[in-house]
């Protein structure tokens, strides 16, 4: 993709969403942990309305450990595959409470915690401490292919595409304004195409 495309794709995300930042919310970095592990295969609205309720008393692993697998699962049970988030989330919280350092900006070692991907330990990185980083799911892949950003298969090369080609200027926004975007404008069924500021290059539109 040109330069300019890219330039302009960024700069009206800015406009369309600025200051955008994850909608998952959370106090600390466990927190923010917890929150994202969740969120996976479970909208960000399902997943607040769960730790709504948990995060006022669950502020560190400690605190999980202590409430027991068999009550920390049924706090979190509205969220999809709630049994395996919990059992994953309790052994993280075993690691993390005698390791606390593994929840850093280095992904590498975020990605040794059960049930952290590449994807997740990205998110809770930029998000956490601003690295240069752009984690990418099924949706921002999708939105990624759909503008010609990128011509990949899965998310992961997606990810990796676009850490090259986008600047650095925008690795702040290109993350959370990609997410925003599809979640309110070019989403998976019925994107919003006639109102869309960049139909003239999006290969979905043009097709």
């Amino acid at each position: 993709m040109a330069k300019k495309n890219i330039d302009f794709i960024f700069q009206t995300l800015d406009k369309l969403y600025p200051n955008a930042d994850t909608e998952l919310k959370y106090q600390n970095g466990f927190q923010l942990l917890l929150a994202v592990i969740m969120s996976a295969q479970a909208t960000d609205k399902q997943v607040n309305k769960v730790t709504d309720k948990l995060f006022k008393t669950v502020f560190e692993p400690r605190d999980v450990l202590e409430m027991g697998l068999d009550k920390f699962t049924k706090a979190i049970s509205s969220i999809n595959y709630y049994k395996t988030k919990a059992k994953n989330i309790y052994a993280t919280c075993e690691i993390l409470d005698k390791n606390p350092e593994i929840l850093s900006s280095d992904l590498k070692s975020l990605t040794t915690l059960p049930w952290v991907g590449i994807k997740t330990a990205k998110v809770v990185s930029h998000v956490l401490f601003w690295t240069k980083v752009i984690a990418v799911d099924t949706h921002v892949h999708r939105v990624s292919n759909r503008l010609w950003l990128v011509n990949t298969k899965v998310p992961e090369k997606t990810s990796e595409s676009l850490e090259k080609i986008v600047p650095d200027k925008y690795k702040s926004i290109a993350h959370h304004g990609l997410i925003l975007f599809w979640r309110y404008h070019c989403t998976a069924r019925n994107p919003k195409c006639q109102n869309c500021p960049f139909k003239d290059f999006c290969k979905f539109f043009n097709s």
